[in-house]
């Protein structure tokens, strides 16, 4: 017997791949049809009505045409409630951590320590510590909670089932889809679930795209942007539910590139044929809290904000001596501003967004002070509410475009420090980790320049 199912593997094994992906769907649903009968003569349920409901709940989620359109506007709604609800707290917490900031330089003053001291452990290191922790922790506190709600009651399989043949389109695994939800919380985090992923080519697919979907380190800039410059422009009734449609808009592109650039690996450096996915849908399942509160305070939002803290820390430090060695009567940053800024008007940014995404290669939460740094002249990073933000880009040339272009940067750059190193480690190549940091440059770049010229010639 075992030997007559060996010729009959071989034989499917010998068949086009699109024959084989039929002989193996149809032997899945003759398995399913089989156990179904086995159940239904073995086992009495208690209540038809809910196994009904879940039917038609199911038949709904992962509808042809129902299932896209949900899957988006409960993602919308996702990103309303963070972006709604950590706004308050956000100031909260920031509020209290700068007057303890003002408390330090107090202490440090009574004992009398050097100015270069105070200025480099309080203004820099702990000022970017702080702003780091009250920019990120809110959001996430919101976020993560509502993620690991629809994960622990069943609904993430339903989206991998959604996206299954796109990513089957891109010559990629339908798992991709859950890693890319993890991506959306932390790109280290969804680095590491690829690990689900039994075929290596298409791990390697899905750990050399995961960047492509905004971490909890770029949503604040990518939301302050759809707010300041998007959004404003429309009535402030809805202005809000704007502001949530355009970042549902940025992370739909950041999904196309991520299929696309699926599509090119698997047909040029990693070529070969899609594995097949067989999801059995877990059965929907009430909630557990306690659970909930673990897995999305302890294992991700502490988790994710102790890495960015242990980053950002040493990062503050380098922006504040960059901003207060000087060379000729001008700071160190200043000649870096000059530098790059031929590169950034090439693609609609400028030299001052350059140099900040190159400081903060460990934690894109401190850009935007590292911007507003370099605009003010500051010899620290400095806080201002949304309408002084806008006043500032403003004055510095900014526009409609220069936001669009660098939301889409934002989007498609680099991984940061923590996701590169996570990278090498589960890869264990050098080559691979360079390829996974200098193709989403070289994306970035390619398609802001591409952006800003259309953008310019409609201008």
């Amino acid at each position: 017997m075992k030997e007559e199912i060996k010729i009959i593997l071989e034989i499917a094994d010998s068949c086009d791949p699109i024959i084989r992906s039929k002989i193996d769907d149809e032997l899945v649903e003759e398995i399913y049809i089989h156990a179904s009968k086995v159940v239904s003569r073995s086992v009495r349920k208690k209540s038809e009505g809910i196994h009904q409901f879940e039917l038609k709940l199911d038949q709904l989620l992962t509808s042809k045409y129902f299932g896209f359109p949900l899957m988006l506007l409960l993602l919308a709604g996702v990103f309303f409630l963070t972006i709604k609800g950590a706004n308050y707290p956000s100031e909260l917490l920031a509020t209290g951590l700068f007057w303890i900031e003002d408390k330090l330089k107090l202490f440090f003053n009574f004992i009398n320590a050097p100015s270069w001291l105070t200025g480099f452990l309080v203004d820099g290191v702990y000022r970017a510590t702080a702003w780091v922790v009250s920019v990120m922790l809110p959001p996430m506190a919101i976020f993560f909670p509502i993620f690991t709600i629809l994960e622990d009651a069943g609904y993430l399989p339903r989206v991998a089932f959604n996206l299954d043949k796109l990513f089957k389109w891109a010559g990629a695994h339908g798992k991709q889809a859950l890693t890319m939800g993890m991506g959306f919380g932390c790109n280290a985090a969804g680095v590491v679930s690829t690990r689900i992923i039994d075929s290596p080519r298409e791990r390697l697919i899905a750990i050399l795209t995961n960047n492509f979907v905004p971490c909890n380190g770029r949503w604040p800039l990518i939301i302050m942007l759809a707010t300041i410059f998007v959004a404003a422009s429309f009535p402030a009734s809805i202005s809000s539910f704007v502001a949530a449609g355009t970042v549902v808009g940025v992370t739909l592109f950041g999904i196309l590139i991520t299929l696309l650039v699926s599509k090119l690996l698997s047909n040029t450096l990693l070529k070969g044929e899609p594995s097949a996915f067989k999801l059995e849908l877990p059965p929907y399942r009430k909630p557990q809290i306690l659970r909930i509160l673990y897995t999305s305070f302890i294992d991700r939002t502490l988790f994710v904000l102790g890495r960015a803290i242990t980053m950002a820390a040493p990062a503050g430090g380098l922006i504040w001596l960059l901003g207060n060695i000087s060379v000729d009567g001008r700071t160190l940053m200043s000649y870096g501003v000059d530098f790059l800024n031929p590169i950034g008007k090439a693609i609609g940014l400028d030299g001052a967004i350059l140099l900040a995404y190159i400081i903060a290669i460990p934690a894109n939460e401190i850009i935007i002070p590292t911007i507003i740094m370099i605009y003010s002249s500051q010899s620290k990073m400095v806080e201002l509410d949304l309408a002084q933000l806008k006043e500032l880009f403003l004055q510095n040339e900014w526009t409609v475009l220069t936001a669009i272009c660098l939301m889409l940067f934002s989007l498609l750059h680099y991984p940061c420090s923590t996701t590169t190193w996570t990278i090498y480690k589960e890869t264990r190549s050098v080559k691979w980790t360079i390829i996974s940091n200098f193709l989403p440059l070289t994306i970035a770049f390619f398609v802001c320049f591409l952006v800003y010229r259309i953008g310019m010639f409609f201008m």
